[in-house]
């Protein structure tokens, strides 16, 4: 058995070399068979090798055709981009209208998201985005008004984030998100032109800057039916 190990072990980096040498993805590779024969050992010890190699993502089978090297894979992770930013991207025009923009006490939570004590001040900013002119979704927007000082009297209809990189120097490089399924209240349908009770996506989000300080904590609420989400997803190997 051991013997088999190493024989499948030498194997395997004798394709992964033929393979790194300049083989095109999608390139056949020869049958088991032939290779059995070529390096003189079983069909399970080949097995075994082109097993490994495939769990590492080189190579990928099809059924009654053979052993493929497979293309490099490309990782995509969800972006980090600004609902401004989101539009524009699919070729629609970002607009917003304020609805509140206030100075409101952390409490609890929003403390413990943003880092700061229950009792210091926040600012809270929220706004009805649209999309071509058409409502998309509610966003609630929570700063620490340390990092933003006068934010809250300058609010209009610019990307939140094109204000803090411009005017405060602080650009969101990374954050913790995540999305639900959810239905619209009354309220919020009202201001979406939808009808109560619709789908949406409730989306919790809290971005950090290049040195994870806690920089804004939001909270939005997306119309399911002009909104979706696009991911790139792999099989765990």
């Amino acid at each position: 058995m051991a013997e088999q190990h190493t024989k499948s072990e030498r194997l395997r980096k004798h394709l992964m070399d033929v393979i790194d040498q300049g083989l095109e993805p999608h390139s056949k590779l020869p049958a088991e068979r032939d290779l059995a024969t070529e390096f003189d050992v079983s069909r399970l010890t080949v097995r075994r090798a082109l097993d490994r190699l495939a769990n590492d993502g080189l190579v990928y089978r099809v059924q009654g055709a053979g052993t493929f090297v497979a293309a490099p894979r490309i990782t995509k992770s969800v972006e980090l981009t600004s609902f401004s930013e989101d539009m524009r991207a699919r070729g629609l025009m970002p607009g917003s209208t304020t609805l509140i923009s206030e100075t409101v006490p952390a409490g609890a939570k929003l403390g413990a998201l943003l880092r700061v004590s229950p009792s210091a001040e926040l600012f809270h900013i929220r706004r009805a985005r649209t999309a071509d002119g058409e409502p998309m979704a509610l966003e609630d927007s929570y700063l620490n008004p340390l990092l933003f000082p006068g934010l809250i009297d300058n609010v209009g209809g610019e990307s939140l984030y094109k204000i803090m990189e411009d005017d405060y120097g602080l650009r969101l490089e990374w954050a913790q998100q995540s999305i639900r399924a959810s239905v619209l209240e009354p309220e919020q349908a009202r201001i979406l032109h939808a009808p109560p009770f619709s789908p949406a996506f409730f989306v919790e989000r809290t971005s950090y800057d290049a040195r994870d300080v806690a920089i804004e904590y939001a909270e939005s609420i997306y119309r399911a039916d002009r909104y979706h989400y696009e991911l790139e997803i792999h099989r765990a190997r």
